[in-house]
């Protein structure tokens, strides 16, 4: 019954959004006509265009095909697995929702927002940790702090002071106070452009994230022959930016060029992506084919893909996101992930199931490669760049094989028996 009623659901969506029939069939790249009878369910509808039509909309997928009850059903099922200590009847998740579909809501929506609470805190940390603007901000909070109090101590506990001194130090007092003020809004505002900005950016690397990010990692240009030289890259405020872009849209060109999309398109019908299948067909090393398959466009594999590049010193160098995926940008990501663990295996290809731990266990697969750059003359030690291609594991395919369990970083992570731990986690009471 959910299924046949797909249509139905993608009507209420496309009313709900404010788009008339013709203008959402413009989007997806269907007739008016056609939309009309699949929104009547006289049409079946799945795979690229369901995806499509669901981007259009910005909404899951699945809330278009299994509807909002089976929605909520999965995210009761998701706090009930997060909930440490509890042993949740989940047998009764169906009867539960349909008997108090308000307190279902109400449990699934407090659970969502725990998990944005946790990648806040995260982000906080890394920034914190690694943002300069950040640093010197919280030091001006805390020096202005230390020199009120200094002042302030002085004023208490001294108890004759001669006018001309008092006045001198209620004056320090009061600029002081002002100083704190200031640097305190000015901190505030920082942090809720942080996280409210649709990208955070700030350096280079960040600013070509957010650049590719915005094409959908896609680039139909190249694809169709044309440079890189001839991408538009104005959105690139930094000249730094734009040269990194540069580098990044030379190393897609070559990729696109050694393995073209017909080709990939008909090699993927044949069956699941397999880098090493792929990279035999093609000629290509393990390094080209991840790469590859990331910026392929959206419907070509049957899940989203992301993407992990790193050098030696283990700095990342690009990150392309995927739904549940939180590495850190800046550093003191945790060692476990396979991306690390290559640059111990040069030109060996890896394979691993990895769970992602938090309050929403994540499972991927993952596969790295570490290569090593060319090198300028002899003698000269090669300098090793790794790379990781990152795939969500659907729900049927979770548990069925051991998995290695990895955090975003110590200071976040769950895992106290963790042998690779730097510090112990700031989160406490099951985080």
């Amino acid at each position: 019954m959910r299924d046949t009623l797909t249509g139905s659901r993608i009507r209420e969506r496309r009313q709900i959004a404010g788009l008339r029939q013709a203008e959402l069939a413009r989007q997806v790249g269907i007739s008016a006509s056609y939309l009309n009878l699949i929104e009547h369910n006289r049409r079946r509808i799945g795979g690229k265009l369901l995806v499509d039509i669901a981007n259009a909309l910005s909404v899951e997928p699945s809330l278009l095909t299994q509807g909002i009850e089976a929605t909520l059903i999965s995210a009761l099922r998701e706090a009930a697995a997060d909930a440490l200590g509890q042993q949740a009847e989940v047998d009764a998740l169906e009867e539960f929702a349909g008997r108090f579909p308000g307190w279902a809501a109400v449990l699934a929506q407090m659970h969502r927002r725990v998990v944005s609470l946790e990648r806040t805190v995260e982000t906080l940390s890394d920034r914190l940790t690694h943002d300069p603007h950040l640093a010197a901000s919280m030091h001006e909070v805390l020096s202005t702090a230390a020199a009120i109090r200094s002042t302030a101590a002085i004023l208490a506990e001294t108890q004759e002071i001669e006018p001309e001194w008092q006045d001198r130090f209620h004056r320090n007092l009061h600029q002081d106070a002002e100083r704190l003020a200031d640097s305190s809004k000015s901190l505030v505002a920082y942090l809720d452009d942080s996280e409210t900005a649709e990208d955070r950016r700030g350096v280079p690397s960040e600013d070509v994230e957010a650049f590719f990010a915005a094409n959908r990692n896609h680039f139909p240009q190249i694809e169709a022959g044309s440079s890189s030289a001839e991408i538009d890259l104005s959105a690139l405020e930094s000249p730094a930016a734009r040269t990194v872009a540069k580098t990044f849209l030379d190393v897609y060109a070559t990729d696109a060029q050694a393995m073209p999309l017909e080709d990939i398109q008909k090699a993927l019908a044949e069956g699941e992506p397999d880098p090493l299948r792929l990279a035999r067909r093609f000629s290509v090393d393990i390094a080209t084919v991840l790469r590859r398959l990331a910026a392929l466009p959206d419907g070509y594999q049957g899940r989203p893909t992301g993407l992990v590049l790193c050098d030696a010193s283990g700095s990342i160098l690009f990150s392309k996101s995927v739904p549940g995926f939180a590495m850190p940008r800046f550093g003191e990501a945790c060692p476990l992930w396979p991306v690390f663990q290559a640059l111990n295996r040069p030109l060996v290809p890896i394979r691993k199931r990895v769970v992602q731990l938090g309050r929403t266990a994540a499972e991927f697969d993952c596969y790295a490669y570490a290569w090593p750059q060319s090198v300028s003359g002899y003698d000269d030690a090669p300098v090793y760049h790794s790379v990781m291609l990152v795939r969500p594991v659907n729900e049927a395919e979770q548990n069925t094989q051991p998995a290695t369990r990895v955090g975003p970083s110590c200071r976040v992570c769950p895992n106290d028996t963790c042998a690779s731990r730097r510090e112990p986690s700031i989160l406490s009471e099951g985080f």
